[in-house]
């Protein structure tokens, strides 16, 4: 072996640590880097089948002994301009995402602040929606909706009849709020109070909140379901949030158009 003195080269020297340190952050580097590339098209499969199993749960069509995209065959993906309320045919359902664009020049918008109860301060112009189909006619509009809660942005989807008025489920499927109190909003007590509640008043104006307590009896109830104990701010929150997206701003216009098709249909 050489002599490091007569070599002037040290194993221990900082300047040989330094080039071994760097060629392992090299080498790791590319290893992560190749790794993230090769199982990116997985991961967006598994968000994929995710997302499709979510929006089956809300319509109570999952069947865990089916595949996945077996069982949402019969849903249809569109995209909606929110302004107008009518599809669009120029983007595309599998790869459009709403909450990237909602950040873009263009394909997004701030939300003015006295209408942005949901506190989400931007949405894409257009959003997806999901039709359950049977037999040629809808029989579910399933909307992705998202806002505000006592810790974090909850995220979930609204399931509403062809009425485009009365609930068919709620549920969320990503949030951070407190366990055992502001969870409530995954659990199926609470979630068994939403179908068939109403989303309007006689007026048209967005009616359904989660009150303080119970629902007392009389005319305001078939828009109202129980409150959240210990975890007020979370159930203000799926308020404000539901009201946001049924309103003018957010899925307003969709449902209401909807709704005259069917009534026109009826």
């Amino acid at each position: 072996m050489p002599d490091e003195k007569k070599t002037g080269f040290s194993r221990d020297s900082i300047s040989n640590t330094l080039v071994v340190a760097i060629g392992v952050s090299l080498v790791c580097s590319v290893l992560v880097s190749s790794a993230a590339i090769v199982l990116r098209p997985l991961q967006e499969a598994n968000q994929n089948e995710f997302r499709q199993r979510i929006v089956l749960e809300v319509a109570g069509l999952y069947d865990p002994g089916v595949p996945v995209d077996e069982q949402f065959g019969n849903i249809e993906t569109r995209i909606v301009d929110l302004e107008t309320g009518q599809y669009v045919e120029d983007v595309d359902p599998q790869s459009f995402d709403a909450e990237a664009a909602a950040n873009e020049p263009g394909l997004g918008v701030g939300i003015p602040k006295d209408q942005d109860i949901a506190k989400i301060g931007r949405r894409a112009v257009y959003a997806p929606v999901y039709i359950v189909m049977q037999d040629g006619a809808p029989q579910q509009y399933i909307l992705p909706v998202r806002g505000k809660g006592l810790w974090s942005t909850l995220y979930g989807y609204l399931s509403v009849e062809p009425d485009g008025n009365t609930v068919s489920g709620l549920r969320f499927y990503e949030h951070a709020e407190t366990p055992g109190l502001g969870d409530q909003i995954e659990k199926e007590p609470w979630l068994a109070q939403w179908p068939g509640q109403k989303l309007y008043d006689e007026q048209g104006e967005p009616r359904m909140e989660v009150v303080r307590g119970q629902v007392q009896p009389g005319p305001a109830a078939i828009h109202q379901v129980d409150g959240l104990s210990g975890a007020t701010l979370t159930a203000n929150g799926v308020t404000y949030l539901i009201r946001y997206w049924i309103g003018s701003h957010g899925f307003g216009p969709y449902l209401a158009r909807v709704s005259s098709e069917a009534n026109d249909n009826g």
